[in-house]
């Protein structure tokens, strides 16, 4: 079972539903193995817009809190533009330091 869920380098409208799909696949794992959290890494995405970030806002309604610990240029340059910067939080990015602020 992968500890971390990898987000695809397309986060947009036209790959919502599978996305959707292998998230909630994913979360529901991790959800029988008790984990205190869940790790999503955004370092692979590309393209991104308003759909992709629905979706990781609806883990927010979970019981299980998720922290994203790998974010690429692309991904956080949206989330801060649609404010989600608060997700970008450098306690648990691994690639923190190579980030432009944006």
């Amino acid at each position: 079972m992968n500890m971390t869920f990898d987000l695809p380098n397309d986060m947009r409208i036209y790959s919502a539903l599978s996305t959707r799909d292998a998230l909630l696949a994913w979360v529901e794992e991790q959800g029988k193995s008790g984990r205190a959290h869940l790790e999503i890494s955004a370092g692979q995405v590309q393209e991104i817009d308003g759909s992709g970030l629905q979706l990781l806002a609806a883990l927010s309604n979970l019981e299980t809190p998720w922290r994203l610990v790998e974010s690429s240029q692309a991904f956080s340059a949206a989330c801060e533009l649609l404010g989600y910067g608060h997700w970008l939080d450098k306690r648990y990015l691994k690639n923190a330091g190579e980030e432009s602020a944006t």
